[in-house]
Protein backbone atom coordinates (compact mmCIF):
# COMPACT_ATOMS: atom_id res chain seq x y z
CA UNK A 1 0.00 0.00 0.00
CA UNK A 2 2.87 2.35 0.53
CA UNK A 3 5.18 1.14 -1.70
CA UNK A 4 7.04 4.65 -2.35
CA UNK A 5 8.14 4.25 1.48
CA UNK A 6 9.35 0.62 1.25
CA UNK A 7 10.96 1.75 -1.90
CA UNK A 8 12.90 4.69 0.41
CA UNK A 9 13.72 2.19 3.13
CA UNK A 10 14.86 -0.73 0.60
CA UNK A 11 16.98 2.07 -0.85
CA UNK A 12 18.77 3.23 2.12
CA UNK A 13 19.15 -0.07 3.51
CA UNK A 14 22.20 -0.87 1.01
CA UNK A 15 23.89 1.97 2.28
CA UNK A 16 23.79 1.71 6.03
CA UNK A 17 26.93 -0.49 5.98
CA UNK A 18 28.12 -0.09 9.25
CA UNK A 19 24.30 -0.61 11.29
CA UNK A 20 24.28 -3.66 8.94
CA UNK A 21 27.44 -4.92 10.84
CA UNK A 22 26.12 -4.35 13.87
CA UNK A 23 23.23 -6.06 13.09
CA UNK A 24 25.03 -8.87 11.59
CA UNK A 25 27.62 -8.85 14.72
CA UNK A 26 24.44 -8.94 17.32
CA UNK A 27 21.26 -10.90 15.63
CA UNK A 28 21.85 -13.90 17.30
CA UNK A 29 22.13 -12.56 21.23
CA UNK A 30 19.12 -10.11 20.41
CA UNK A 31 20.15 -7.97 22.91
CA UNK A 32 17.05 -5.72 22.63
CA UNK A 33 14.68 -8.84 23.31
CA UNK A 34 11.75 -7.41 25.86
CA UNK A 35 13.00 -4.23 26.20
CA UNK A 36 10.80 -0.94 25.50
CA UNK A 37 12.56 1.55 22.76
CA UNK A 38 10.79 5.14 22.46
CA UNK A 39 11.68 7.13 19.60
CA UNK A 40 11.32 10.68 18.26
CA UNK A 41 13.63 10.69 15.59
CA UNK A 42 12.58 12.82 12.06
CA UNK A 43 10.81 9.92 10.52
CA UNK A 44 12.49 9.17 7.31
CA UNK A 45 13.76 5.98 5.36
CA UNK A 46 17.01 6.35 7.85
CA UNK A 47 15.30 5.99 10.97
CA UNK A 48 12.61 3.73 9.71
CA UNK A 49 15.53 1.40 8.68
CA UNK A 50 16.94 2.14 12.29
CA UNK A 51 13.78 0.86 13.91
CA UNK A 52 13.68 -2.14 11.63
CA UNK A 53 16.73 -3.15 12.95
CA UNK A 54 16.30 -2.40 17.11
CA UNK A 55 12.95 -4.70 16.27
CA UNK A 56 15.18 -7.63 14.93
CA UNK A 57 17.08 -7.25 17.29
CA UNK A 58 14.39 -7.69 20.10
CA UNK A 59 12.76 -4.62 20.93
CA UNK A 60 9.55 -3.36 21.02
CA UNK A 61 9.79 -0.59 19.13
CA UNK A 62 7.61 2.77 19.32
CA UNK A 63 8.23 6.05 17.22
CA UNK A 64 7.12 9.54 16.64
CA UNK A 65 8.60 11.74 14.99
CA UNK A 66 10.55 14.94 16.38
CA UNK A 67 8.81 17.74 14.14
CA UNK A 68 5.54 18.55 13.42
CA UNK A 69 6.90 18.96 9.63
CA UNK A 70 9.19 16.23 9.11
CA UNK A 71 7.56 13.16 9.15
CA UNK A 72 7.48 11.27 5.55
CA UNK A 73 3.60 10.08 5.36
CA UNK A 74 4.68 7.32 3.31
CA UNK A 75 7.45 6.20 5.43
CA UNK A 76 5.79 6.54 8.42
CA UNK A 77 2.65 3.83 6.28
CA UNK A 78 5.24 1.97 5.49
CA UNK A 79 6.93 1.32 9.03
CA UNK A 80 3.86 0.27 10.28
CA UNK A 81 3.93 -2.56 7.96
CA UNK A 82 7.09 -3.86 9.51
CA UNK A 83 5.11 -4.22 12.55
CA UNK A 84 6.56 -1.32 13.88
CA UNK A 85 4.32 1.30 16.47
CA UNK A 86 4.17 4.40 14.38
CA UNK A 87 2.06 7.12 16.05
CA UNK A 88 3.89 10.15 13.90
CA UNK A 89 1.84 12.49 11.14
CA UNK A 90 2.87 15.26 9.00
CA UNK A 91 0.84 18.10 10.51
CA UNK A 92 0.76 21.53 11.32
CA UNK A 93 -1.47 21.11 14.53
CA UNK A 94 1.29 20.96 17.17
CA UNK A 95 -1.33 19.63 19.43
CA UNK A 96 -1.22 16.52 17.12
CA UNK A 97 1.94 16.39 17.13
CA UNK A 98 2.59 15.90 21.10
CA UNK A 99 -0.59 13.53 21.01
CA UNK A 100 1.87 11.11 19.32
CA UNK A 101 4.74 12.02 21.72
CA UNK A 102 2.20 10.81 24.52
CA UNK A 103 0.96 7.86 22.56
CA UNK A 104 4.59 6.52 22.20
CA UNK A 105 5.12 7.09 25.97
CA UNK A 106 2.21 5.42 26.89
CA UNK A 107 4.37 2.08 25.89
CA UNK A 108 6.46 2.90 29.11
CA UNK A 109 9.79 2.85 27.78
CA UNK A 110 12.90 1.32 29.08
CA UNK A 111 15.33 3.52 26.45
CA UNK A 112 14.43 7.03 24.71
CA UNK A 113 16.20 7.66 21.45
CA UNK A 114 15.41 11.52 21.51
CA UNK A 115 16.19 14.22 19.08
CA UNK A 116 15.50 17.93 20.57
CA UNK A 117 14.60 16.39 24.10
CA UNK A 118 10.80 16.48 23.22
CA UNK A 119 10.14 12.71 24.26
CA UNK A 120 12.58 12.74 26.96
CA UNK A 121 11.50 15.70 28.90
CA UNK A 122 8.08 14.96 28.38
CA UNK A 123 8.29 11.59 29.89
CA UNK A 124 10.43 13.33 32.84
CA UNK A 125 7.36 16.55 33.79
CA UNK A 126 4.39 13.53 33.50
CA UNK A 127 4.38 12.49 37.33
CA UNK A 128 2.15 9.47 35.80
CA UNK A 129 5.64 7.80 34.34
CA UNK A 130 7.81 6.25 37.02
CA UNK A 131 11.35 7.17 36.15
CA UNK A 132 12.61 3.72 37.65
CA UNK A 133 11.14 2.04 34.32
CA UNK A 134 13.23 4.56 32.53
CA UNK A 135 16.93 3.05 32.00
CA UNK A 136 18.06 5.93 29.99
CA UNK A 137 17.90 8.49 27.38
CA UNK A 138 20.65 8.82 23.85
CA UNK A 139 20.03 12.29 22.77
CA UNK A 140 20.73 12.86 18.97
CA UNK A 141 21.36 16.39 18.51
CA UNK A 142 22.68 20.23 19.88
CA UNK A 143 19.77 21.50 21.00
CA UNK A 144 18.67 18.23 22.89
CA UNK A 145 21.85 18.27 24.63
CA UNK A 146 21.69 21.40 25.68
CA UNK A 147 17.99 21.06 26.98
CA UNK A 148 19.48 17.87 29.17
CA UNK A 149 22.47 19.29 30.55
CA UNK A 150 20.17 22.11 31.74
CA UNK A 151 18.09 20.16 33.64
CA UNK A 152 21.49 18.05 34.86
CA UNK A 153 22.78 21.19 36.28
CA UNK A 154 19.79 22.00 38.06
CA UNK A 155 19.40 18.26 39.41
CA UNK A 156 16.61 17.43 37.59
CA UNK A 157 17.52 14.70 35.39
CA UNK A 158 16.83 11.38 37.50
CA UNK A 159 18.04 8.74 34.79
CA UNK A 160 21.28 8.78 32.75
CA UNK A 161 21.54 10.39 29.29
CA UNK A 162 24.21 9.48 26.41
CA UNK A 163 24.57 12.73 24.19
CA UNK A 164 25.34 11.10 21.05
CA UNK A 165 25.44 14.02 19.76
CA UNK A 166 28.44 15.25 21.37
CA UNK A 167 30.43 11.57 20.42
CA UNK A 168 33.25 12.38 17.72
CA UNK A 169 31.87 9.79 15.15
CA UNK A 170 28.64 12.07 15.75
CA UNK A 171 29.44 15.98 15.66
CA UNK A 172 32.65 15.76 13.13
CA UNK A 173 30.97 13.89 10.43
CA UNK A 174 26.67 14.69 11.10
CA UNK A 175 26.74 17.95 12.26
CA UNK A 176 29.78 19.19 9.92
CA UNK A 177 29.02 16.95 6.59
CA UNK A 178 25.72 15.75 7.12
CA UNK A 179 24.58 19.35 7.44
CA UNK A 180 26.47 21.31 5.19
CA UNK A 181 24.78 19.43 2.52
CA UNK A 182 21.00 18.22 2.80
CA UNK A 183 20.86 21.62 3.78
CA UNK A 184 22.12 23.38 0.30
CA UNK A 185 19.85 19.86 -0.97
CA UNK A 186 17.11 21.17 0.33
CA UNK A 187 17.40 25.03 -0.58
CA UNK A 188 18.38 24.13 -3.93
CA UNK A 189 15.61 21.30 -4.49
CA UNK A 190 12.54 23.77 -3.51
CA UNK A 191 13.71 27.17 -5.39
CA UNK A 192 15.96 25.60 -8.38
CA UNK A 193 17.71 29.15 -7.79
CA UNK A 194 22.08 29.25 -8.20
CA UNK A 195 24.22 29.76 -5.09
CA UNK A 196 27.24 30.59 -7.02
CA UNK A 197 28.03 34.36 -6.92
CA UNK A 198 25.49 35.18 -4.56
CA UNK A 199 25.84 36.21 -0.67
CA UNK A 200 25.30 33.51 1.80
CA UNK A 201 24.89 34.59 5.32
CA UNK A 202 25.08 31.75 7.71
CA UNK A 203 23.91 32.78 11.04
CA UNK A 204 26.22 30.52 13.49
CA UNK A 205 29.76 28.55 13.28
CA UNK A 206 29.25 25.75 15.60
CA UNK A 207 29.62 22.10 13.54
CA UNK A 208 26.59 22.81 11.95
CA UNK A 209 27.32 26.28 10.83
CA UNK A 210 31.13 25.31 9.56
CA UNK A 211 29.36 22.66 7.11
CA UNK A 212 26.62 24.89 5.74
CA UNK A 213 29.39 27.83 5.15
CA UNK A 214 31.88 25.30 3.93
CA UNK A 215 29.44 23.96 1.37
CA UNK A 216 28.05 27.22 0.63
CA UNK A 217 32.06 28.71 -0.18
CA UNK A 218 32.44 25.08 -2.71
CA UNK A 219 28.73 26.26 -4.90
CA UNK A 220 31.03 29.76 -5.11
CA UNK A 221 28.65 31.88 -3.13
CA UNK A 222 30.55 34.88 -1.20
CA UNK A 223 30.02 33.31 2.83
CA UNK A 224 29.45 35.65 6.01
CA UNK A 225 29.45 34.51 9.14
CA UNK A 226 27.86 36.13 12.05
CA UNK A 227 28.30 35.09 15.62
CA UNK A 228 28.29 35.68 19.11
CA UNK A 229 31.23 34.27 20.13
CA UNK A 230 35.14 35.78 19.59
CA UNK A 231 37.08 32.34 19.15
CA UNK A 232 34.19 31.05 16.57
CA UNK A 233 34.44 34.27 14.98
CA UNK A 234 38.46 34.30 14.24
CA UNK A 235 38.21 30.66 13.08
CA UNK A 236 35.56 31.77 10.67
CA UNK A 237 37.75 34.56 9.23
CA UNK A 238 40.79 32.47 9.58
CA UNK A 239 39.02 29.26 6.96
CA UNK A 240 37.99 32.24 4.83
CA UNK A 241 34.69 34.00 5.38
CA UNK A 242 34.20 37.24 6.16
CA UNK A 243 32.66 38.11 9.46
CA UNK A 244 29.99 41.12 10.72
CA UNK A 245 26.60 41.98 13.02
CA UNK A 246 23.70 40.44 11.62
CA UNK A 247 22.08 44.11 11.36
CA UNK A 248 24.93 44.54 9.15
CA UNK A 249 25.30 41.33 6.88
CA UNK A 250 20.92 41.51 6.63
CA UNK A 251 21.46 44.57 4.05
CA UNK A 252 23.37 42.63 1.60
CA UNK A 253 22.46 38.55 1.85
CA UNK A 254 20.76 36.95 -0.99
CA UNK A 255 20.38 33.67 1.20
CA UNK A 256 20.53 33.39 4.76
CA UNK A 257 20.91 30.11 6.51
CA UNK A 258 20.88 30.29 10.62
CA UNK A 259 22.03 27.34 12.76
CA UNK A 260 22.51 28.16 16.18
CA UNK A 261 19.72 26.51 18.45
CA UNK A 262 18.53 29.78 19.94
CA UNK A 263 15.81 32.57 19.51
CA UNK A 264 15.89 35.78 17.56
CA UNK A 265 18.86 35.66 15.03
CA UNK A 266 16.90 36.91 12.07
CA UNK A 267 14.05 39.70 13.22
CA UNK A 268 12.16 41.98 12.61
CA UNK A 269 14.85 44.99 12.26
CA UNK A 270 16.77 42.42 9.64
CA UNK A 271 13.80 41.72 7.47
CA UNK A 272 12.86 45.56 6.64
CA UNK A 273 16.47 46.67 5.49
CA UNK A 274 17.12 43.25 3.01
CA UNK A 275 17.20 43.03 -0.57
CA UNK A 276 14.15 42.37 -2.69
CA UNK A 277 14.04 38.42 -3.27
CA UNK A 278 16.10 37.21 -0.47
CA UNK A 279 15.61 33.73 0.79
CA UNK A 280 15.38 32.95 4.62
CA UNK A 281 15.92 29.24 5.44
CA UNK A 282 17.12 27.16 9.36
CA UNK A 283 19.06 24.36 10.17
CA UNK A 284 18.37 24.95 13.65
CA UNK A 285 16.24 22.48 15.64
CA UNK A 286 13.29 24.22 16.08
CA UNK A 287 11.46 27.22 14.11
CA UNK A 288 12.71 29.87 16.23
CA UNK A 289 15.96 31.00 14.86
CA UNK A 290 14.11 32.91 11.77
CA UNK A 291 11.53 34.77 13.81
CA UNK A 292 8.48 34.26 11.45
CA UNK A 293 6.23 35.76 14.32
CA UNK A 294 7.90 38.78 13.13
CA UNK A 295 6.89 38.30 9.65
CA UNK A 296 3.96 37.61 9.64
CA UNK A 297 2.77 40.72 12.06
CA UNK A 298 4.56 43.30 9.29
CA UNK A 299 3.73 41.65 6.23
CA UNK A 300 1.16 43.08 3.77
CA UNK A 301 0.57 40.25 1.49
CA UNK A 302 2.03 36.42 2.12
CA UNK A 303 1.11 33.73 -0.02
CA UNK A 304 2.76 30.27 -0.59
CA UNK A 305 4.07 30.62 -4.26
CA UNK A 306 5.26 26.60 -4.37
CA UNK A 307 5.64 23.47 -2.04
CA UNK A 308 7.97 24.89 0.37
CA UNK A 309 8.25 28.44 -0.03
CA UNK A 310 6.05 31.36 1.03
CA UNK A 311 6.61 34.64 -0.06
CA UNK A 312 5.91 37.59 2.42
CA UNK A 313 5.78 40.80 1.12
CA UNK A 314 7.26 43.58 3.99
CA UNK A 315 7.66 47.09 2.81
CA UNK A 316 6.79 46.47 -0.91
CA UNK A 317 9.69 43.82 -0.76
CA UNK A 318 9.52 40.11 -1.38
CA UNK A 319 11.26 38.05 0.92
CA UNK A 320 11.00 34.33 0.50
CA UNK A 321 10.44 31.83 3.72
CA UNK A 322 11.34 28.52 3.17
CA UNK A 323 9.90 25.31 4.92
CA UNK A 324 7.83 27.25 7.29
CA UNK A 325 11.14 28.15 8.94
CA UNK A 326 11.52 24.65 10.27
CA UNK A 327 14.70 22.54 9.68
CA UNK A 328 14.71 23.23 5.84
CA UNK A 329 16.89 19.77 4.79
CA UNK A 330 13.92 18.12 6.04
CA UNK A 331 10.89 20.08 5.41
CA UNK A 332 12.61 21.03 1.46
CA UNK A 333 14.38 17.53 1.22
CA UNK A 334 15.17 13.79 2.36
CA UNK A 335 17.76 15.07 5.22
CA UNK A 336 21.33 13.79 5.57
CA UNK A 337 23.06 11.63 3.49
CA UNK A 338 22.35 7.63 4.35
CA UNK A 339 26.18 7.05 4.82
CA UNK A 340 26.37 10.27 7.50
CA UNK A 341 23.38 8.94 9.14
CA UNK A 342 24.76 5.47 9.31
CA UNK A 343 27.40 6.55 11.76
CA UNK A 344 25.25 8.55 13.64
CA UNK A 345 22.46 5.74 13.89
CA UNK A 346 24.86 3.29 14.42
CA UNK A 347 25.97 5.02 17.40
CA UNK A 348 22.36 5.10 18.84
CA UNK A 349 21.73 1.58 18.37
CA UNK A 350 25.41 1.18 20.62
CA UNK A 351 24.54 3.78 23.58
CA UNK A 352 20.57 1.98 24.11
CA UNK A 353 22.67 -1.36 24.28
CA UNK A 354 25.09 0.27 26.71
CA UNK A 355 21.91 1.53 28.29
CA UNK A 356 20.66 -1.99 28.57
CA UNK A 357 23.75 -3.49 29.24
CA UNK A 358 24.61 -1.28 32.37
CA UNK A 359 20.68 -0.77 33.53
CA UNK A 360 21.59 -1.73 36.71
CA UNK A 361 24.12 0.47 38.06
CA UNK A 362 23.47 3.38 40.24
CA UNK A 363 25.75 5.58 38.37
CA UNK A 364 23.63 9.15 36.97
CA UNK A 365 25.78 10.39 33.96
CA UNK A 366 25.74 13.00 31.40
CA UNK A 367 28.68 12.07 29.05
CA UNK A 368 29.03 10.88 25.44
CA UNK A 369 29.23 7.46 24.31
CA UNK A 370 32.72 5.83 25.79
CA UNK A 371 35.44 6.35 23.70
CA UNK A 372 35.59 2.52 23.00
CA UNK A 373 32.02 2.72 21.09
CA UNK A 374 33.80 6.07 19.31
CA UNK A 375 36.54 4.17 17.77
CA UNK A 376 34.75 0.63 17.38
CA UNK A 377 32.60 2.84 14.87
CA UNK A 378 35.06 4.59 13.23
CA UNK A 379 36.98 1.20 12.97
CA UNK A 380 34.04 -0.64 11.30
CA UNK A 381 33.67 2.60 8.67
CA UNK A 382 36.66 2.05 7.39
CA UNK A 383 36.63 -1.69 6.77
CA UNK A 384 33.49 -0.75 4.67
CA UNK A 385 35.73 1.14 2.46
CA UNK A 386 38.48 -0.90 2.45
CA UNK A 387 41.02 1.50 4.16
CA UNK A 388 43.48 0.23 6.47
CA UNK A 389 45.37 2.35 8.92
CA UNK A 390 48.76 2.21 10.97
CA UNK A 391 48.94 1.14 14.43
CA UNK A 392 51.38 1.98 17.12
CA UNK A 393 54.30 -0.63 18.33
CA UNK A 394 55.25 -1.27 21.80
CA UNK A 395 57.79 1.23 21.40
CA UNK A 396 56.13 4.19 20.07
CA UNK A 397 53.80 3.47 22.86
CA UNK A 398 55.93 3.59 25.52
CA UNK A 399 57.90 6.52 23.80
CA UNK A 400 54.58 8.41 24.13
CA UNK A 401 54.24 7.65 27.58
CA UNK A 402 57.26 8.46 28.70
Amino acid sequence: MFESGHQKINWVKSFMKVVNSLKAEYENEKPFSGTNVAMSIHLEAKTAYLSIILKELGANVFITGSNPLTTQPDVAGALSEFGINVFAEKTLDESVYWKNIDRVLESKPNIIIDDGADLGIRYLENTDFNPQNLWGICEETTTGVKRYKSLYNRNKLPVPVILVNDSHMKYLFDNRYGTGQSTWDGIIRSTNTTVTGKNVVVGGYGWCGRGIAMRAKGLGANVIVTEVDPIKSIEAVMDGFRVMKMDDAAKIGDIFVTATGDIDIITEKHFRVMKEGALLANSGHFDVEVKVADLERIKSSKKEVKPGIEEYTVDGKKLYLLGKGRLVNLVNGDGHPIEIMDLSFSLQLEAAKYLKDNRNSKELFIKPVPEEIDKKIAGIKLETLGINIDSLSEEQIKYLNS
